[in-house]
Formats: structure tokens, sequence, C-alpha cells
């Protein structure tokens, strides 16, 4: 039997359904490029860590749908990172210049906190284990990342369908992830 790490990228997201390990050893290959690639473009490291987590969900539930006669592995993950970017800049440019008018500084994160990042993005979970943490959420928050990472609505679309603020709806997305990381074996 052949090694994960020896499997090519189509190989690897064709197992990813069932082996999530094989989702692991594609995440550890493109990590650390993608997360360089969101920074870049979102011009902020936490948008950046915020937008690859996103980007490695969207991808996970996704999986199953990529075609290998259609492209590339890595060319379909920058596309779903693209697709994130676009909404990142879509729904925060309003946030953005709120944020420069009164000074509000995002927060920057450190070496340490983008590794930290980094592992919490490669957890390796099969699909029962994050059914049964997506279950131990909160209902607003479990319906706001279904929404953000299996449907892919924009934050200002779960805010208008939930009747709250674009913000309420992107902390409540963010605030989801983050108990589904400390559940699934990372820290918060």
């Amino acid at each position: 039997m052949r090694r994960l790490d020896d499997l090519e990228d189509a190989g690897l997201l064709a197992l990813a359904q069932s082996d999530a390990a094989a989702f692991g050893v594609f995440y550890r290959r493109h990590g650390t490029a993608l997360l360089g690639f969101l920074v870049r473009r979102a011009g902020d490291a936490e948008a950046g860590a915020d937008l690859m987590a996103e980007t490695f969900a969207a991808a996970l539930v996704h999986a199953k749908q990529f075609d290998p006669q259609r492209g590339e592995p890595v060319a379909w993950l920058y596309g779903i990172a693209r697709n994130q970017l676009a909404m990142y800049h879509r729904s925060g440019a309003v946030e953005r210049r709120a944020r420069r008018r009164l000074g509000i500084q995002s927060v920057a994160l450190n070496d340490d906190e983008l590794e930290r990042v980094e592992r919490l993005a490669s957890l390796e979970v099969n699909a029962r284990v994050l059914a049964g943490a997506l279950d131990e959420l909160p209902a607003q928050q479990r319906a706001a990342v279904i929404e953000r990472v299996v449907h892919e609505h924009s934050y200002e679309e779960i805010g208008r369908a939930e009747a709250v603020s674009e913000g309420v709806a992107r902390q409540r997305v963010s605030r989801g992830l983050a108990a589904l990381r400390k559940r699934l074996g990372g820290t918060s």
C-alpha cells in the first residue's frame, strides 16, 4: 500500500472524504504557501489566517466535487481562496474604512501565532467527528458556519437571512470556527 505522502494531490482529494489524514497531507503541502498568498492579498495577517481556515474548510467540504479533468488540485484550491478573498474584499470594505476613520488597528499575528493558526487549520478529523462537533455548537453559530462554509454565502447574505448585522454574522462564524477547532483538539 502506498503512503499518503507518496500520493499526488488529486489522489489525496479523492481519499479525503473517507480518510481525514489524506486531507491533512494535502493541507500540509499547500497550507504555508496559501497562507502567504492570502495574507499578502488581504493585507492583514489575521484576515489571511481566517481566510485560509475558510478556504481549507470549503475545500474539505467540496473535495468530492474536485474533477481532475478540469485542472490541477492546487489551481482548484487557489480558486476557492480567490473566491474567499473576493467575498472578504466585498464584505469588509465598509468595515475597514470605518476602522481607519476611527483609528482602530487590526490585530497582527506574530510568527508563533501564525504557526498556531497553521496547526489549527491542519486538524485531521473525519466527517463523523466534525458533524458531532458541529452539533455541539450553539444553533446560531452552527447555522452561520454551515451557511458560510458549506453554502458559501457572504457575511452580508448570512446577516440578512438572520436579521443581524454583517459584523454579527462574521462574529458568529468566527466564534463557531474557533469552537470547532477547540473541540477538535486545538486550542482557541
